[in-house]
């Protein structure tokens, strides 16, 4: 009824062969997710026009990557206090993640900018507002 399988099967456990599967360890995953976040973070302070900062923004990029960024060409045509609020926003992730992988450099980087964003927003608010 049956006819035999004459020939070996293409399915492959997964237990097979571990050592080709690549893996990448919780340093590199951070490394990768910390470039994320300050090339986002580039992305926007390119488009606040802050050069000094973005350079040394895309100095990090460029160690964690092994390569130079990207620099921003498009432009979202936002309002300069949301632009603000969203480099604060990313600045805040990328030191979350600098911290977690006790990258000072970066670490400081982010939080000068999450300074410098705070006080630009400080100038969009109307006196007497919370």
């Amino acid at each position: 009824m049956y006819e035999p399988i004459r020939t070996k099967s293409v399915h492959r456990m997964a237990d097979d062969a571990p050592d080709r599967i690549p893996h990448r360890s919780r340093e590199e995953e951070l490394d990768i997710q910390l470039a994320g976040h300050l090339a986002a973070l580039l992305a926007v302070t390119d488009e606040i026009g802050d050069d000094v900062a973005a350079d040394r923004i895309a100095q990090q990029v460029a160690r964690l990557r092994g390569a130079p960024p990207a620099r921003h060409a498009g432009l979202t045509g936002s309002a300069p206090a949301d632009l603000h609020r969203r480099a604060h926003a990313l600045a805040g992730r990328a030191l979350v993640v600098a911290a977690s992988r006790a990258d000072t450099a970066a670490a400081i980087l982010a939080a000068e900018r999450m300074d410098a964003h705070t006080a630009a927003l400080a100038r969009f608010r109307p006196v007497g507002a919370p």
